[in-house]
C-alpha cells in the first residue's frame, strides 16, 4: 500500500497532479471521487472542506490546491530534480504563482464573460486578460521551459494551464503557446498520466 493517497476525478485539474505524480516517479493509491454525493459528502470534506479535487495524503499530510500540490510534490521527490535550486529558483515561483494567481483568474473570468474595465484593473490584480495574455506569451517565446533549458514542476502547472488554453480555445492560438504545449506533450510522463485519465473518462461513459 501506498504511502500517497491522490484523490482524484478524471474530468478535473486532477489531470494536473497526475502528471506531476508520474514526473516524480511516485508510487500512489488512487481514490476516485465523483461530483455527486462522495465530493460533497463528510468523508471527502475531511480530506478537503472545499469538497473539491484533487487532493493528495502523503505520510499522513494533506495538500490541496494543485499549484500547492505541484510544488509539494517536487519538493517531496528530491531526486526527479523538479525543483531548482534555491538560488535559481526566482523565475520557479514567480511563474508557478502567476499561473495559479493572474493567469487563472484572468483566464477563468474571460469565459464566463466577466470583462475588467480600465476602473476595475487594479481591484482585480491582474490587469486585464490581454495584459496577462501577452506576458505569458512573451515570457515563452525568450525561452524553452519556464526555467530556462531545464524542465521543472513550474512547467507541469503552467505547462497545464496553457495546454488546456489551446485546445478549448481559453487562450490565444499563438506560435509561442502552441510550441511550449507541443514540448510538453512529447513527454513521457504527460503521455502516460493523460492516458490514465482519458481510459478512466471513457470507461465511465462507456
Amino acid at each position: 500500500m501506498s504511502d500517497l493517497i491522490f484523490y482524484t476525478n478524471p474530468m478535473s485539474r486532477g489531470q494536473i497532479v497526475r502528471w506531476a505524480l508520474h514526473e516524480v516517479g511516485a508510487e500512489y493509491q488512487q481514490v476516485l471521487v465523483d461530483y455527486g454525493s462522495n465530493m460533497k459528502g463528510d468523508d471527502y470534506r475531511a480530506i478537503n472542506p472545499m469538497g473539491k479535487v484533487p487532493a493528495i495524503k502523503h505520510d499522513g499530510h494533506v495538500v490541496t490546491e494543485c499549484a500547492a500540490i505541484c510544488a509539494y510534490l517536487a519538493d517531496a521527490f528530491p531526486g526527479a530534480e523538479l525543483a531548482p535550486e534555491l538560488d535559481r529558483r526566482s523565475d520557479y515561483y514567480r511563474w508557478l504563482f502567476f499561473a495559479a494567481g493572474p493567469l487563472e483568474s484572468a483566464v477563468i473570468n474571460n469565459s464566463l464573460g466577466f470583462h475588467v474595465d480600465d476602473s476595475q484593473q487594479k481591484m482585480a490584480g491582474y490587469g486585464n486578460y490581454q495584459l496577462v495574455v501577452d506576458v505569458l506569451d512573451q515570457m515563452l517565446g525568450e525561452r524553452y521551459y519556464v526555467c530556462g533549458d531545464h524542465f521543472s514542476m513550474a512547467d507541469v502547472y503552467v505547462g497545464s494551464q496553457v495546454d488546456w488554453g489551446v485546445q478549448f480555445k481559453t487562450l490565444p492560438d499563438t506560435d509561442n503557446f502552441n510550441a511550449y504545449a507541443e514540448r510538453l506533450r512529447a513527454r513521457s510522463a504527460y503521455q502516460k498520466a493523460k492516458q490514465i485519465d482519458a481510459d478512466l473518462i471513457a470507461k465511465t461513459a462507456g
